[in-house]
């Protein structure tokens, strides 16, 4: 009878541990951006050469006011994706254009592409963010 108490202990806890590392993986999974991502995801040369050939393309940065000012693409517009969702309002005038939306490195832009997406806009989120954007020779503003 202990015994098999502790089986199902045993057999309990394991299945509560595996539900857990389920659920870990698939919000890592979303916060990448690898499931549910109802937008677009373009490398750092097809943004450079979207800025260069669309002049229906706006330029959306996501990182802090002092990323951004410390260098950022020429062109662009900050909106920290904290203030993304309550700052809407001034991409209003653009929402029937694609927005290519970059951070540092590409994970504030997924958030704030899912953000953008949501209430109707067409983001096209930078893989790798301003660090790949600079290594393919991007216009930068320091």
């Amino acid at each position: 009878m202990r015994i098999t108490r502790l089986i199902i202990f045993f057999i309990s806890t394991m299945i509560l541990y595996w539900i857990a590392m389920a659920a870990l993986f698939i919000s890592f999974a979303y916060s990448k951006g690898w499931i549910l991502a109802d937008f677009e995801f373009i490398n750092a040369k097809q943004a450079i050469v979207l800025l260069s050939d669309d002049s229906n393309i706006t330029l959306l940065d996501v990182r802090t006011v002092r990323e951004y000012e410390d260098k950022h693409l020429k062109n662009a517009i900050n909106i920290p994706v904290q203030r993304l969702d309550s700052s809407l309002n001034t991409l209003e005038k653009v929402k029937d254009q694609r927005i290519i939306v970059y951070c540092r490195s590409g994970s504030r832009s997924i958030k704030a592409s899912r953000i953008l997406e949501k209430n109707g806009f067409t983001p096209l989120n930078v893989e790798g963010g301003i660090i790949d954007l600079m290594r393919n020779d991007a216009e930068i503003v320091r």
